[in-house]
């Protein structure tokens, strides 16, 4: 089951490693990252089309030419996937927030994320029966960073 994931970006040139990106993304062929860049001022699009270049079955870049609010441009990120692929699974992480917020460096949430996808899979399907009410395309998609946290104090979900 395929499952996507939309990463913002906001003149975070020197927080990626691209050469780790395409390796983390060539070991799975079951995700699609949208990259969305957030009109950045540095040479944050470069590094991203970089990285689609050398993964472009798997990676599509989109590029907001105004700066928008992360809701903003999580949703053009999400209408991007929803147009081109049949995900049932998709979430987000904004960058500059992985950095202020979490401490943690991009490439160790990028990580799990791939190392965990089986069980972040498991753990939007169990969300998404326990609503009662059913969300909409757009309120479905799940912060990443979030569903990490709980399944690292979840047992019965953490596969790794």
């Amino acid at each position: 089951m395929k499952l996507g994931i939309i990463i913002i970006f906001h003149n975070n040139e020197t927080e990626i490693d691209k050469v780790f990106f395409i390796k983390q993304i060539q070991l799975s062929d079951t995700i699609e990252l949208c990259l969305v860049d957030n009109e950045s001022k540095d040479g944050t699009l470069n590094v991203l089309n970089d990285i689609k270049e050398a993964c472009a079955t798997q990676v599509s870049v989109i590029e907001i030419k105004k700066k928008a609010s992360e809701e903003a441009a999580k949703r053009a990120g999400a209408r991007y996937m929803f147009n081109q692929f049949n995900l049932k699974h998709l979430g987000f992480v904004n960058a500059a927030n992985v950095i202020i917020e979490d401490s943690e460096h991009l490439n160790v949430v990028i990580e799990k994320f791939y190392n965990n996808k089986e069980a972040i899979i498991k753990f939007n399907r169990l969300t998404i029966e326990q609503q009662e009410v059913k969300q909409t395309l757009f309120k479905r998609i799940f912060s990443v960073i979030d569903y990490l946290k709980k399944i690292n104090n979840s047992p019965q979900l953490n596969y790794q």
